[in-house]
């Protein structure tokens, strides 16, 4: 599944954090896209998730080969001795702006549950060709701890109106540097380009063309999203 030739390389994220970037990933990234069309009446919302789309879990070929290209080409990258769980899917982002509820507005993290000792690194596959639907940036606060966890936390029970009137901050995809978050970096979305990341890091999809969203996987931003929860380096 995955191209012996892909190019990788890696984009500094302020002074601590990097994204690996691996650009022709894929052998046949169209037999996903085909596979993903003729699945297209399977995709749904995910419960109690804030994606602002729908998802297809992944079949276990793509599973199994996903786990392998991470383990052997992408892990080594990461504080990420040991892979203790993964899975991934087919996404979606389908939300117009204004249907997002408030923390949709936010950058996020991924994993926040994992246990001591584990951390957690995501993925994207891009697998659409129209760039301006858009590829992924990283943030990280602009506030204190305390103002930025209020903010979190005003954002899953506030009104769009209430958030808006006590935060300054307007119904859409988060872009660029505001007055909560600073951005550290984004990668550009490209067909067939793959990223990898620390999913503890504050990111979002970096959306601008939202007239272009669709849950159509053959013309939408559809994409490939794998989550690697594992065991830290001994230190």
């Amino acid at each position: 599944m995955f191209n012996p030739r892909a190019r990788l390389s890696l984009l500094r994220l302020g002074d601590r954090q990097h994204c690996v970037i691996v650009d022709d990933a894929l052998v046949d990234p169209e037999g996903l896209v085909r596979l993903a069309g003729e699945r297209h009446s399977e995709f749904r919302p995910i419960e109690g998730n804030a994606y602002p789309g729908v998802c297809l879990a992944a079949p276990d070929e793509v599973v199994r080969s996903l786990d392998d290209y991470f383990a052997h080409s992408v892990r080594r990258h990461f504080d990420a001795r040991r892979l203790v769980s993964m899975h991934c899917r087919l996404s979606l982002v389908a939300l117009p702006p204004e249907a997002l509820r408030p923390f949709q507005w936010l950058c996020h993290r991924d994993g926040q549950a994992i246990a001591v000792g584990q951390s957690i690194q995501a993925s994207v596959l891009y697998l659409f060709r129209d760039e301006r639907l858009g590829g992924t940036s990283f943030y990280e606060p602009a506030r204190s701890v305390a103002e930025t966890a209020t903010l979190f936390a005003d954002s899953k029970h506030m009104s769009g109106s209430d958030f808006t009137a006590r935060y300054g901050l307007q119904p859409g995809y988060i872009q660029h540097t505001n007055g909560y978050f600073r951005c550290l970096g984004s990668v550009p979305a490209r067909w067939n380009r793959m990223i990898f990341y620390d999913g503890s890091m504050l990111h979002s999809g970096d959306i601008d063309s939202a007239g272009g969203l669709s849950s159509d996987p053959l013309t939408g931003r559809l994409t490939l999203n794998g989550f690697f929860t594992s065991k830290r380096n001994a230190k």
